[in-house]
């Protein structure tokens, strides 16, 4: 009997061995009635039959080999789809997905093979039949790797929001007790508190711009017309109070008026300096050159130091990425590896661009921010 016919013919026994191996996945499947524990296995089934019945050129063989099989005309996602994001949301793990369609392929060909008896098993047969179900497992390992990315990025996101109020109230506190003026011990404890809660209040910032993103929705920006010039200055005064230590040059050329979220490049920026600043050699400046022509704003950040490896500056702004020497416990507690990636976002949101540079001579990092008013240059 060919294996489309045994399948459509043997259904039953089979999704009865389908089902007595999927109830051994626990936790997920213990409290799983047999409707759950079989969910979308006969249209799987079904599907995998189909296929052995249709004709298959060489071509076609191939292109569902690099996983380009046909898509559906009357339908939005295949059986094997929803089956992996039933699996998903009931608790299963990706391990134990794939090893469903293992047993399945081990079940179906056993079954056959000795209903065959004395006859061998078609050989065409079989190898449809390992293509139709690594096709199955395929479509739901992506489904279900979307599914569970989403979901925890879903957690993340309302983690980060929800820590707020509890952090806000914490920073209340220690500002209360700084202005009491209660003694030096209170007043150094109200300071550190302070600054803690400042990094933790960067840290859930750059969870949730990074959830956003991840989740489609980009970084939120709310552009206003703005004096560039007089933005970034402030913020270059406010990394020089918390880095006393580091020079940090700002050159301004140019009309800088435009219609830009302010907020939002200062960020930028800030993450800009603060990387040229762990990054660079201790004893040279940061440059920040700030140039205003017709069309666009270019933001260029600079420092001398070691040269960034070419592998490393291709990367340089995935997300959740940090240089080898930032691997430290100190580093670690206060960043998420997300400060560049937060910046080409920004800078996208805005309908810019940056790239990065690297020589032994200097390590750039260039910005360019099309003028959304097309404010004209002022030299």
């Amino acid at each position: 009997m060919r294996l489309a016919d045994f399948i459509s013919r043997n259904m039953e026994p089979i999704l009865a061995q389908w089902e007595a191996f999927a109830a051994t996945l626990l936790p997920a499947a213990a409290n799983m009635e047999s409707s759950g524990l079989r969910n979308d296995a006969q249209q799987i089934l079904h599907a995998v039959a189909k296929d052995l019945r249709t004709s298959q050129t060489r071509e076609a063989q191939y292109e569902k080999s690099l996983g380009r099989a046909p898509a559906l005309i009357d339908a939005t996602e295949t059986a094997a789809q929803t089956h992996a994001l039933l699996r998903a949301r009931a608790g299963f793990d990706i391990n134990q997905l794939a090893a469903e369609y293992r047993a399945l392929r081990a079940s179906v060909l056993r079954l056959w093979m000795d209903d065959c008896e004395p006859k061998a098993p078609d050989l065409n047969d079989i190898v449809r039949f390992n293509e139709a179900i690594d096709q199955a497992l395929a479509e739901s390992v992506g489904f279900f790797s979307a599914q569970v990315e989403q979901n925890r990025n879903l957690l993340l996101g309302m983690m980060g929001h929800d820590m707020r109020s509890p952090l806000q109230a914490i920073q209340v506190t220690a500002s209360y007790l700084a202005a009491l003026n209660a003694g030096n011990r209170v007043s150094e404890a109200a300071a550190r508190l302070i600054r803690s809660g400042a990094r933790i209040q960067a840290l859930l910032d750059d969870l949730c711009d990074f959830n956003r993103t991840r989740l489609g929705l980009g970084i939120n920006v709310m552009p206003t017309s703005i004096d560039l010039a007089r933005v970034l200055a402030d913020e270059i005064d406010e990394l020089r109070a918390v880095h006393p230590d580091r020079q940090l040059e700002l050159h301004v050329r140019g009309n800088l008026q435009g219609v830009w979220d302010g907020r939002r490049l200062q960020q930028l920026l800030q993450n800009l300096v603060l990387n040229a600043i762990k990054y660079g050699a201790q004893d040279t400046p940061v440059r920040v050159e700030v140039t205003g022509d017709a069309t666009q704003v270019h933001i260029d950040v600079r420092n001398s130091g070691p040269a960034i490896e070419r592998e490393s500056l291709a990367r340089i702004f995935d997300p959740l990425t940090r240089g080898a020497d930032q691997q430290g416990e100190h580093d670690s507690a206060t960043s998420l590896g997300l400060g560049l990636y937060i910046a080409s976002e920004i800078a996208k949101a805005h309908h810019g661009a940056i790239d990065a540079r690297s020589d032994e001579t200097e390590t750039s990092f260039s910005v360019s921010l099309p003028r959304a008013d097309g404010t004209a240059n002022g030299d």
